[in-house]
């Protein structure tokens, strides 16, 4: 298989001859092999584990996201993701920076749910006129 992970931004990793990829969902952990049926998950904040000839098991740390699996292609989409060999720092990468939200991200989500309260009264008092 060929994996691509996706940040906003840029291209994390490209890696090809993909032997097998375990990725974590909400509802739980799933593998992938090479001759699985596409599929499209979305994924939970955790690791993403991908193992190749060359370079054995690798260990990323990832955002919530998606998971699309196309013939032999995986595209992955995360907000963040680390590399790293250490499954207990990256675990605890995964809780301290992309399980906990920051205080910013925390008051815009409660601005915008205001704004959007507001837009949802004026638009239902526009509609009883």
């Amino acid at each position: 298989m060929n994996l691509k992970v996706l940040l906003p931004f840029q291209v994390f990793a490209e890696t090809t001859d993909v032997l097998r990829i375990v990725a974590e969902t909400p509802g739980g952990s799933f593998g992938l092999w090479p001759h699985r049926l596409d599929c499209v998950a979305a994924l939970a904040p955790g690791i993403l584990t991908y193992e190749t000839v060359a370079d054995g098991e690798v260990f990323l740390a990832i955002d919530e996201g998606v998971l699309v699996k196309n013939g032999e292609s995986v595209l992955v989409s995360v907000h963040r993701a680390l590399r790293g060999k250490d499954l207990a720092r990256l675990r605890d990468a995964v809780d301290q920076e992309f399980l906990t939200l920051d205080q910013q991200a925390q008051n815009v989500r409660s601005v915008m749910a205001k704004l959007e309260t507001g837009f949802l009264r004026r638009v239902s008092a526009f509609q009883h006129e």
